[in-house]
């Protein structure tokens, strides 16, 4: 596929994120048009609205995670390619987004050459794995009893470990999320649970362990 024909979808709650990536598709004539969504439910009805090539998505677009986005997507649009945008490091997120059904996984802190490299991959029907995610993937089907404690949690349990890892409350954690406090406090026992921890100290020290803060 051309760039004369190829449409990018890109979803990010930070505006000057959108300008840069579509700078960078258009002028570098990998794109010919680009859409932008700045939250959960304008990636939705774009993506009903129009039909796109590839979607580039924000891992948090705040208020929701870009983990339910990514399998809304692909519930409605399972063969429209979905590249996940993160600050995060590859290996905190990358298996996980992958399983999800993402076709690639990409840091904010990308080259702009990775970027490039990525579309065009998914474009041609394939994936975006770089060297570290292969590894981890290999190393995930080789070794499972050697995967982290987190890996087992659900994703929104995985982001409510990785917010009480940052600091936040459970009535801010229910406001950012869209959720009841008695919901996340459900969620924060049921992380409890299965880490094996006793209190949010606990939980805060294992995310700091885990880089999940």
């Amino acid at each position: 596929m051309s760039a004369r024909s190829t449409k990018v979808l890109i979803s990010d709650d930070h505006e000057l994120i959108r300008e840069g990536l579509k700078r960078i598709l258009l002028d570098g004539g990998i794109a010919s048009g680009v859409g932008e969504a700045s939250n959960a439910q304008e990636a939705m009805e774009a993506v009903r609205r129009e039909k796109w090539d590839v979607v580039i998505l924000d891992i948090n677009l705040g208020g929701r995670s870009g983990m339910e986005v990514l399998k809304e997507i692909k519930a409605e649009f399972p063969r429209l390619p979905v590249l996940m945008l993160s600050m995060y490091p590859e290996e905190q997120f990358a298996l996980r987004v992958i399983r999800a059904g993402a076709s690639g996984y990409l840091n904010k802190n990308l080259a702009t050459r990775i970027l490039v490299e990525a579309i065009r991959q998914v474009l041609a029907g394939g994936q975006y794995i770089s060297p570290k995610v292969a590894e981890q993937l290999v190393n995930a089907v080789k070794q499972p009893e050697g995967q982290p404690l987190h890996a087992m949690l659900s994703d929104r349990e995985d982001q409510v470990l990785r917010l009480i890892g940052a600091g936040r409350t459970v009535g801010e954690i229910a406001v950012q999320l869209n959720l009841s406090v008695k919901t996340v406090s459900t969620y924060r026992t049921i992380v409890l649970r299965k880490l094996g921890l006793e209190n949010n100290a606990q939980l805060m020290r294992y995310a700091q362990d885990h880089g999940l803060g």
